[in-house]
């Protein structure tokens, strides 16, 4: 085993094409802000709030972590457990913060048109075509051959990852997509991150237990940091089933008690409001049974 060299490691290589989406993201952004939102934007409202800003913001600081360097060179060149925490961004964390920074006017303005993407995305956001799309796209991003192929060809490489981000946007929809229709009902969304919690245990439990390189290019003499290959892909899986579904799962806990606090206050409201209701009802009004009371007396 040969450990790599630290200047290898922290030579700084640039990632123009991630550079390019990113300022493609912010141009599109500052057009929608400034063309789109004074004519299609609902009036008097903001177009768009400090929470739109800050997701957008964290979305695209995300990216660049993800897919720039030394996250990528080091998930391409060296370890796979750190290829699985980019695949964690790309798929459970960038998502959710690009619904949330689109608001509902821009994003029925995108998707409840007549065009094909519109028609397409709403047909694939229903949760089972979510899912199934989504899981799909886990499960053949960790074939063996899909791994070691994007390891030797950047090209690959990126475009498993924008299949990646793409159904994940689908997955997320039902979730805390902008178009309030399109999500499903607190219980059903956490009927639905739960079942996304458990698929991955598969792969994840696969690469924890499997004897040998799963994936041979990451099976080379030069080592990151002296971590072996059947470590790296035993984090990996790790990573995968446990890092993963605890944050689904924290997904699910904030649901639950938000759901939880929902049904609360609602039944403090009806509790409030029946009591009133009763004391207002009229001297002499007419019973069940056809009697009328009045003043105590029959």
């Amino acid at each position: 085993m040969v450990l790599a060299a630290n200047s290898d490691i922290w030579r700084y290589q640039p990632h123009v094409e991630v550079w390019i989406i990113l300022l493609a993201g912010v141009a599109m952004a500052g057009y929608a802000h400034r063309v789109i939102a004074p004519k299609a934007a609902p009036p008097g409202q903001a177009p768009f709030t400090r929470r739109h800003f800050w997701a957008f913001a964290g979305a695209l600081v995300l990216l660049w972590v993800a897919g720039d360097w030394p996250m990528h060179d080091i998930s391409e060149e060296y370890l796979y457990s750190v290829h699985m925490v980019q695949h964690l961004i790309l798929t459970l964390v960038v998502p959710p913060l690009l619904w949330l920074a689109m608001p509902e006017w821009l994003a029925r303005l995108m998707l409840s048109g007549d065009g094909s993407v519109g028609v397409w995305v709403r047909r694939l956001a229903r949760p089972v075509a979510a899912g199934v799309l989504f899981n799909f796209m886990v499960a053949v991003s960790h074939i063996p051959w899909v791994v070691n192929t994007s390891v030797e060809s950047g090209a690959l490489h990126y475009f498993v990852h924008l299949l990646l981000l793409a159904s994940a946007l689908v997955m997320w929809l039902p979730v805390c997509g902008p178009i309030p229709e399109l999500r499903m009902g607190s219980p059903g969304r956490m009927i639905y991150l739960f079942l996304m919690s458990v698929v991955p245990t598969v792969p994840g439990a696969f690469l924890t237990f499997a004897q040998g390189a799963v994936y041979s290019a990451y099976d080379h003499q030069v080592r990151l940091w002296g971590i072996g290959v059947q470590a790296d892909q035993q984090a990996a899986g790790l990573i995968m089933k446990l890092v993963g579904g605890m944050y689904l799962w924290t997904w699910i806990g904030v649901l639950f008690f938000r759901w939880a606090g929902a049904q609360q206050r609602a039944d403090i409201r009806m509790r409030r409001v029946t009591p009133g209701r009763v004391a207002a009802s009229p001297v002499g009004s007419r019973v069940s049974n056809g009697s009328r009371v009045s003043n105590g007396s029959r």
